[in-house]
Parts: structure tokens; sequence; C-alpha cells
């Protein structure tokens, strides 16, 4: 007498595609991970000039400006999401922090809650038109990269601005004992952010909304308010990133971050995180944050042009979004 054979139910194929998903992202991040460290012992190897410590510094404080953006933006894609409009609204925040401080005398501190504030600000105009108004993210944040991009040079005139205090210096540039500052910031924000998505509410509905927003719909999420919420805190984020790089020259520069935000989103999707949403982690973006950082300190090491950077970027992207959609194929989920 044999035993028949028990086909899975719905809970168990749901429960065996949640721990594939998983387990496809850990894959992920380990390859960025690895990736990582060949990019890094090559560029020892090949460019003598890196591995010395003002290069490193000053790699730890551009990769700051890009990961600080990337936590943000990874709440973003969690959702199935996009925010396109980093760039231009960490340009906004920067001028708009030192204007305050140099026109209107603002102290250092307040100055930078100012670009927070602005970065907030178009934050929750995204997020209002993706949740109330309907916009798909997409065409949301495009058309705040363009405002956001038009409202600089209004305020500057296309002229960059000066006249910060030598204080304001200290965010982008100074030191607690061997750590720079935008380090300690990396390691505040990604610490905050890890929380944000493992013990807060607005992390796990997040997940949910990613995953099928529908569904999450139908089950009482509030989709509008925590929908709203991940673009404040994208915008808000790159609104600290503006004031980082505004510190690290003591200016508000009306041309800064334009494609930034291709750099923030190929950090996100090389750590793991799904353009469709419903999968990713700081550490998976932190990770990819480091690898586009490291990759462009690199070509620079070896006059390498920025046309080349930006060829080499593109193309990684296109790996790692293929990766994902391969991964869902081979699970069977819904890629479009």
């Amino acid at each position: 007498m044999t035993e028949r054979t028990k086909a899975p139910s719905n809970g168990d194929r749901g429960l065996l595609g949640g721990l594939s998903e998983r387990l496809s992202g850990a894959v992920s991040q380990v390859a960025a991970a690895g990736a990582l460290i060949v990019v890094f012992i090559l560029l020892s190897i090949v460019a003598p000039s890196f591995l010395t410590a003002d290069n490193l510094f000053n790699l730890g404080s551009q990769t700051s400006v890009n990961a600080v953006m990337a936590v943000g933006v990874t709440l973003v894609i969690i959702t199935g999401g996009i925010d396109l409009s980093v760039g231009s609204v960490a340009a906004l925040s920067g001028v708009i922090g030192v204007l305050l401080m140099a026109d209107y005398g603002f102290n250092p501190l307040l100055g930078v809650v100012g670009g927070l504030v602005v970065g907030a600000l178009a934050g929750l105009v995204n997020g209002l038109l993706v949740s109330v108004v309907g916009l798909p993210p997409f065409i949301a944040t495009l058309g705040m990269l363009s405002v956001g991009r038009g409202l600089v040079l209004i305020a500057t005139g296309a002229v960059a601005v000066f006249g910060a205090p030598d204080s304001f210096r200290l965010l982008g540039q100074g030191v607690i004992g061997i750590l720079p500052i935008p380090v300690l910031l990396i390691i505040v924000v990604a610490l905050l952010g890890y929380v944000v998505l493992t013990r807060t509410r607005l992390g796990r509905y997040a997940y949910v909304m990613g995953s099928n927003m529908e569904a999450a719909r139908l089950s009482g999420v509030p989709v509008k308010r925590y929908i709203t919420s991940v673009y404040v805190l994208s915008g808000a984020l790159a609104g600290l990133g503006g004031m980082i790089a505004a510190s690290r020259i003591n200016s508000g520069q009306p041309n800064f971050g334009e494609g930034l935000e291709l750099d923030v989103i190929a950090a996100v999707v090389i750590g793991g995180a799904s353009l469709f949403g419903g999968r990713g982690t700081v550490l998976g973006s932190l990770i990819g944050a480091f690898l586009v950082a490291v990759i462009r300190n690199g070509a620079v090491q070896l006059n390498i042009g920025t046309f080349y950077q930006n060829v080499l970027i593109g193309v990684i992207i296109w790996l790692a979004v293929w990766w994902d959609y391969y991964q869902r194929r081979k699970l069977g989920g819904d890629v479009g």
C-alpha cells in the first residue's frame, strides 16, 4: 500500500516562496560584498595611491553622501516605488541650507536642519502625488527632479553660494577621534534605518506594500499614510546628503547632484533590493554604495573619465536588475 503524496498548500508555497526570496536577497548581498572586496584589492594593486590615508578619508566622505541617501531610497524601493528626484532635492537642500547661514545669519545647526526640512517637504510632495493624486512614482519623482533643479537655479541665479561659517565644514570634513564625521553619520543613519525596517510598523508595512499593495490595502494597512512617510524620509535623507556635500566645500553648488540618482539607485539595486518591491536591506544598500564609490574613486585614480564611469555603472544596474528578474521568474513571481 503506497502513501499518497500531499500537494503543498498555498500557505506552504507562500512560506517556501518567502524563504527563497530572502535567500535570493542574501545571495545578492554576498555577491555585492564579494565584488567590493575584489575591486578593493585590485585597486590596491594597480593604483598605488588608492590605499593612502588621504584617499581613504576622501573615499569615506564621498561614500557618505550616497550611503545616507541610499538608506532613504531603500525604503521607497521596498514599497515598489522609485525616487528619481534625490539628486535635485540634495542640491536644493544644500543651497537653501547655505543661503540660510550666509544671508540670514542662521547658525550651522539650524542651517542643516533647514536643509533637512527642505528635503522632507520635497519628499512630502512626492509622497502626496503618489499616494493621494495617484501618479506613478516614476512620473511623480521625475517631475520633482525637474522642479527641484529649477528651484535651485532660481534661488541661486545659477551661481554658487558662499559665506557659510567655517564651523559648517565640520559636518563634511570633521573628525571625532580617528573617525570622520561623515562616516559616523553613515553609521547613525544606517542603524536608524535598520531599526525602522525591522522594529517599526512602517518597516513591516513597507515590505507588505511592496509585496502586494492591494492585499495590504484590503488588510487594513493605511497605505496612503505609509507611502507618504517613506517618501518624506527619502527626501529628508537626500537633504542630509546635500548638506554633507555642501559642507565638504563650504558652499552651495547649483550643479551638484546631476546624475546622482543613478549612483544611489544603483547602490540600492546592487545591494539586493528589488525594483519590483518587497525586498531590500540597509546593509545591502550600504555595500552597494561603497562598491559604487570605490569604482568611481578607483576610476579617478586610473584616469578613467566620468563618461566611461557612467557607462560602467549603467551596465552594473542592468546586470543587477536582470538578476532580480531572473530570480523572480525562477520563483514564479509576478514581474509584469
